[in-house]
């Protein structure tokens, strides 16, 4: 008896060892796996709001990646539809804040399977073709300027804060991939709110 009681923590800690020795090389393994591509969201680079002869535009780049899942259901023939909304708000003490401007823009991206094009159309009425995924998403991701407000829409000389956001649009996705969109962390594609500062010329 006296024998088995002193053994017992040595082979504990044998078979501890020789499950440590098997078992650690396989979870190396199961890290060192490529994981699956996903969408961790938007990132606004950089965004500028500069006064033209013809209005207010907006200047931004946006840094995202397409899951895998996208990727697919665009080859499938499913538009992805994305959207960019800024508004302009200006603080008064004696009421609420005033909204100045509230625009939204929306960019869809497809792919035809007979001609082999991306198409990408900018708020409905600019068409643009590529011939790969890397140059649409270009468009997408440094678009141009966006013209978000006429001439005297703003009140030169006043401060405004402005709110910039930018994502996929989760109400356009194909009811087929709604449920799964939802629930998906690889279908959330959307950016924080990006808040900034801009002086009305």
């Amino acid at each position: 008896m006296r024998n088995l009681l002193s053994t017992g923590p040595q082979v504990t800690r044998r078979l501890f060892r020789r499950l440590t020795a098997v078992l650690l090389p396989l979870l190396l393994m199961l890290a060192l796996l490529p994981q699956p591509a996903r969408a961790e969201g938007i990132e606004i680079r950089r965004a500028l709001v500069e006064a033209t002869d013809d209005g207010y535009r907006l200047s931004a780049t946006y840094g995202f990646e397409l899951s895998h899942e996208m990727e697919e259901a665009l080859q499938y023939g499913r538009t992805l539809y994305f959207y960019t909304e800024i508004e302009f708000t200006r603080p008064r003490w004696y009421w609420f804040d005033e909204k100045a401007i509230t625009a939204r823009q929306p960019v869809t991206l497809s792919y035809n399977v007979l001609t082999r094009q991306y198409n990408v159309a900018v708020g409905g009425s600019v068409h643009q073709s590529f011939s790969s995924l890397d140059d649409a998403l270009f468009l997408i991701r440094r678009p141009n300027r966006w013209l978000v407000a006429p001439r005297g829409a703003l009140k030169a000389g006043e401060t405004y804060n402005v709110k910039l956001s930018m994502g996929l649009d989760p109400n356009y996705v194909p009811k087929p991939l709604k449920v799964n969109a939802l629930n998906n962390s690889e279908w959330r594609l959307v950016s924080d709110k990006k808040s900034f500062l801009y002086k009305a010329e």
